[in-house]
């Protein structure tokens, strides 16, 4: 079995999207309020242009899983494109949020017509890709530990200039636990030790430095 060697590098942040010339909606959401909910008719892609948004999964038994936290620049909710009929997943706001909602039939317009445009589309696509297939094989392959590291770096998007001087979007361990498939109390121990080892730090948020990577790389 190979090892898993580090967690995926984040490209630099990219340049926020140049909406001209498209029909647009932009929603203020308040932090813990909901975007759209699994179930809902996909009818529109969406960008987050300000704030922190959390996407989620009920099972039919009740379960309810993280799939992921996004920050500025990303696109979500980009399945109607792909002819999904209702949301795979909840859309909360983690944070006040500004969200730039596209129909999807302006969405496919705007991919035909703007080839730069349609190319950072689908770089993101394929990056998500990604970033789903490393986090299948995190958690076939990893402990609970070295998952909770690898989730914090990539919260706090490792590799990205200055990156272990960010702060990290306001995540409870409830939240990290249900992406990292753990328990709250087990997050709770693994971050008191990260913290005494100093690879993050508490000062009115939580800071990840890039010594974190140690513990992904440990055998």
């Amino acid at each position: 079995m190979s090892k898993q060697k580090n967690p995926s590098t984040p490209p630099t942040a990219p340049e926020p999207v140049d909406w001209t010339g498209t029909r647009t909606q932009r929603i203020e959401y308040k932090p813990a309020a909901t975007i759209f909910a699994q179930g809902d008719p996909a009818t529109s892609v969406m960008y987050v242009e300000q704030g922190n948004v959390r996407l989620s999964v009920l099972s039919h038994a009740g379960k309810e899983a993280v799939v992921a936290v996004l920050d500025m620049a990303h696109f979500f909710g980009e399945g109607c494109l792909a002819g999904q009929s209702q949301r795979m997943a909840t859309a909360t706001a983690l944070t006040a949020c500004t969200i730039v909602v596209v129909d999807k039939p302006e969405m496919v317009r705007q991919l035909h017509a703007k080839p730069a445009f349609a190319d950072r589309f689908l770089t993101h696509m394929l990056t998500r890709n990604i970033r789903i297939e490393e986090d299948l094989i995190d958690q076939l392959f990893n402990s609970s530990e070295k998952r909770l590291a690898r989730t914090l770096l990539l919260l706090a998007r490792y590799g990205e200039p200055d990156a272990s001087h960010r702060t990290l979007p306001r995540v409870s361990q409830e939240t990290l636990a249900e992406m990292v498939g753990t328990t709250r109390s087990r997050v709770n121990f693994f971050m008191n030790k990260f913290r005494k080892l100093g690879f993050i730090e508490y000062n009115g948020g939580l800071k990840v430095h890039n010594s974190l990577l140690s513990v992904v790389l440990r055998d």
